[in-house]
């Protein structure tokens, strides 16, 4: 299965911006770009961005404050750039927000801007938690635009890392039948009423398929057989990319873990629809990958969300 137009966590990709890897080294060209005023610039303080109105602000690069300059690529006929500063500015001022904090932010007309938020934000979260050198505890110093760490004392390079996790709608019955079922799951943690798909995270040597099946019988009881591709999204939540798949359950009888989750339920379309509309079950937000898998399962749109 492929991915399927229109879905909100594929238009948050639908422009993606040209990395422009081979400038990351062409000190000439970036100074050149850093010099033009058209040039545009995320500040991020530690892994804080603070948006301005509701929206996230790009500022030219004059209006930048001191930090480590990382090079986003080029979008729209400009150069793109993040400045990784001190933690300590977010700590002066209101407003600093980690990333799941913007997603409303980057709703509607800041949609488009979304491939660049994530990928400025994945760096500084990744520059934040990478101090030293995992060889020789050496302090490590930043290359590429941004984009590699090198050891001063034995050299060993590091690298950006994303982790990749599987999220999945489970499903049950004749497809597309009036009796046909999805499994949703809730945390403890969360608000009364809000359930998502379940999720996890790969383990080494370990296919992605086996991992929706382990993970759906690990949190909820439930085995799984057949297991589609559906789409991935993009989530520095610090450092994953989740891969969507669609799951075929070979049984039905559910027992939660009680670690990972509070709660697991199947719901019919109608047991779906009927308590969305009525607030009592709270799906996922419209720019997640969870909901575009939910909502395919279903159908079309949904009422209500995080």
């Amino acid at each position: 299965m492929s991915d399927v137009p229109g879905f909100a966590h594929q238009q948050m990709a639908a422009d993606p911006h040209d990395r422009a890897a081979l400038r990351r080294t062409d000190d000439a060209w970036l100074e050149e770009r850093w010099a033009d005023p058209d040039s545009r610039v995320l500040v991020v303080s530690g892994t804080r961005i603070r948006p301005v109105e509701g929206k996230v602000e790009w500022v030219s690069p004059s209006e930048a404050p001191d930090g480590l300059r990382v090079l986003l690529g080029e979008w729209q006929g400009r150069a793109w750039f993040a400045v990784v500063a001190d933690a300590g500015l977010s700590r002066g001022g209101e407003g600093w927000l980690p990333l799941r904090g913007l997603l409303p932010a980057l709703a509607d007309d800041a949609l488009a801007y979304a491939p660049l938020v994530f990928h400025a934000l994945g760096l500084a979260e990744w520059l934040f938690v990478t101090r030293f050198c995992p060889r020789c505890a050496g302090a490590l110093e930043p290359r590429r635009a941004g984009h590699e760490l090198v050891c001063s004392q034995c050299g060993k390079p590091q690298f950006p890392r994303t982790d990749p996790a599987v999220i999945m709608v489970v499903t049950s019955g004749e497809p597309g039948s009036d009796d046909e079922r999805c499994l949703l799951g809730r945390q403890a943690i969360w608000p009364e009423g809000r359930f998502s798909t379940l999720a996890g995270f790969c383990e080494p040597g370990e296919t992605l398929e086996d991992a929706v099946r382990r993970e759906v019988l690990e949190e909820t009881g439930v085995h799984v057989g057949r297991v589609d591709y559906f789409g991935n999204q993009p989530w520095p939540l610090p450092a994953s990319l989740m891969v969507g798949f669609v799951a075929r359950a070979e049984t039905t009888a559910i027992e939660v873990d009680r670690e990972e989750l509070e709660d697991a339920r199947w719901f019919t379309r109608a047991e779906m629809r009927e308590q969305a509309e009525a607030g009592s079950l709270v799906l996922p937000g419209g720019v997640s990958i969870s909901r575009s898998l939910i909502e395919h399962w279903y159908g079309g749109p949904l009422p209500g969300q995080w």
